[in-house]
């Protein structure tokens, strides 16, 4: 009996327990979901709604031509852009711009090109300050044109535009985007630009007028006292009258012999 129970089988050892087999564990939290394969009608709408173009290169007009690229065309170039600049370094860039005008151009041509002997000093600085008013009303005018006419195209509803030439001109009619985009940007942007210009030529135009009265009364006064010191002296001729002791001291060989024919008469 005790020969039987030593034959019995030994226990099993103990051994590592494997989990059973199961589907691979979600690797994502709960709230994210691994997105679905587009299929290719969702690729294409995808492609074509990130690839869609802005609503000026629809339309016909070329691109120089588009008044939101004339603007910012304008806003670069100079001198229009200085109205739209700084409001100091504007008044400074038309004080540098008149002053130079006015030094090496206006007076040295009013100090050396001035007709008559009787220009004094404070006349020719006055002729040369007026010279340099006049160039910066030019400049400003200038600027107040293309800054005017950029305007009228982003506030129109239609844009005027040439295909190649002068001869096929077309008109197209803006979309609703592209036309509330340029009014805003008229009306914030260029309309306060073309107030100061206005205010500057204004400003400039009553300079001007100053400048141009001043030196004509100047003129005037100092040929009324020159003629009034000529008349006093007896010298020289007064206007509307003739004299022959003024004639004999201008030309005085004409008299030559002019008392002794008188007596032979």
């Amino acid at each position: 009996m005790a020969f039987l129970l030593s034959l019995k089988p030994p226990s099993p050892s103990p051994s590592i327990l494997l989990p059973p087999l199961t589907s691979t564990p979600n690797r994502f939290p709960p709230s994210i979901k691994p997105s679905k394969p587009l299929n290719h009608h969702q690729t294409r709408f995808s492609s074509a709604f990130s690839n869609r173009n802005p609503p000026e290169t629809d339309c016909p007009v070329p691109p120089e031509q588009q008044p939101i690229n004339e603007y910012h065309s304008l806003s670069t170039s100079s001198p229009f852009s200085w109205a739209s600049g700084d409001f100091v370094e504007y008044c400074s860039r038309l004080l540098a711009t008149g002053a130079g005008f006015a030094l090496f151009v206006g007076l040295p041509v009013s100090w050396y090109g001035s007709v008559g002997v009787g220009w004094e000093p404070i006349q020719r600085i006055l002729g040369a300050v007026s010279s340099g008013i006049f160039v910066v009303t030019l400049a400003v005018v200038r600027m107040y044109l293309g800054w005017a006419y950029v305007g009228n195209r982003l506030l129109s509803a239609t844009v005027e535009y040439e295909e190649t030439g002068w001869y096929d001109g077309q008109i197209w009619v803006k979309t609703a985007e592209v036309l509330a985009r340029d009014r805003l940007l008229g009306s914030f942007t260029v309309k306060p630009v073309l107030n100061r210009l206005k205010n500057t030529l204004v400003a400039l135009a009553l300079s001007l007028l100053m400048f141009i009265v001043v030196l004509v009364n100047t003129e005037t006064a100092q040929k009324e006292a020159y003629i009034t010191s000529a008349g006093e002296t007896g010298g020289r001729s007064v206007a509307g009258s003739y004299n022959d002791e003024s004639a004999r001291s201008f030309e005085p060989e004409a008299f030559c012999g002019g008392s002794d024919l008188a007596l032979d008469d």
